[in-house]
């Protein structure tokens, strides 16, 4: 099999028409050179130079051959050059998945950090359910996926840099809002209003709760905003993780916050990709940049 580097011996002596220069500027013996070109030359089955002592002469088949080798040659470099771009940290395109109950409030927090530090990083973000983003990751349609653990990741590769609590959220008229702390036996379950069923959010509500809900209000709420609407309405109360209560409830004059005192963490949140995807040290860089940048936006609101 011809190799790369004969292929390249061949263009320097095509280019310097001696063989001698040619070994000097590859750095190899004039015989090592030759002994290569021999028998790149066998396997050919032509000759591509025409030499004596005196002089080297490229045949007509070596003119078609160096022609065909020269754009081999710039397309190797063009690999070589992708190569370099990967080398620099998130220097490229990544595409990455969200859950809803994460994108509001991650996005803000991480973009100026990544903006500052990464210029040269073009991110394509999806929003999506938990299991069309974990297909979609397997698929190879996304980089990676961030989504609320617990949740089966089937055989995705996990990096967890985020794990929090939930807070009960009423109107500020409600007596029970001077609370604290607040358990899930003393939540009224008649009016707790949670997201549509199969929300990921609502699962993990009602894992840290222990609870089933069979009596909610026939509300088919698919997002934390209209959510908090039904809230300062009257409609009833509900639960949202720490992550969503500084957008959400804390500018709110209309609502209030008491921490769900129960075994912590409510949820964990992970940056997931594929075994063999190729950019892992990336992975880890960004899910470093997604803790670090959380901790600084929300200092009090990180499950200890």
């Amino acid at each position: 099999m011809i190799s790369l580097k004969q292929i390249n011996y061949a263009l320097r002596v095509g280019k310097t028409l001696h063989f001698k220069k040619a070994a000097d500027e590859c750095f190899i013996s004039a015989s090592t050179l030759s002994n290569a070109i021999n028998e790149m030359e066998k396997q050919l089955g032509f000759k591509i130079f025409e030499r004596d002592n005196r002089r080297v002469i490229v045949t007509k088949q070596g003119e078609d051959f160096l022609e065909k080798a020269a754009v081999i040659s710039l397309e190797v470099e063009d690999i070589k050059k992708i190569s370099q771009l990967y080398a620099e940290p998130l220097s490229h395109k990544i595409s990455i998945g969200m859950i809803p109950t994460i994108s509001p409030f991650l996005i803000p927090a991480v973009l100026p950090r990544l903006n500052k530090d990464y210029p040269k990083l073009e991110l394509q973000l999806v929003e999506a359910k938990s299991h069309e983003l974990v297909n979609q990751i397997q698929n190879g349609e996304l980089d990676m996926g961030i989504l609320a653990l617990p949740y089966p990741i089937k055989d995705l590769k996990v990096l967890k840099f985020w794990a929090e609590d939930f807070f009960w959220i009423c109107k500020v008229d409600d007596e029970r809002s001077k609370m604290k702390k607040i358990t899930a036996r003393e939540l009224d379950l008649s009016e707790l209003i949670l997201l549509e069923e199969g929300n990921c959010l609502t699962d993990h509500v009602l894992s840290a709760c222990n609870i089933s809900l069979s009596h909610q209000h026939s509300f088919r709420v698919s997002n934390l905003n209209t959510l908090m609407q039904l809230i300062k309405g009257g409609m009833g109360t509900t639960l949202i993780p720490a992550m969503a209560t500084e957008q959400l409830v804390d500018n709110d004059r209309m609502l209030t916050k008491t921490y769900l005192d129960e075994k912590s963490p409510h949820r964990e949140i992970a940056l997931l990709t594929r075994e063999t995807f190729v950019a892992m040290d990336e992975v880890g860089l960004l899910a470093d940049i997604f803790s670090e940048e959380l901790q600084k936006a929300l200092p009090d609101h990180h499950s200890k």
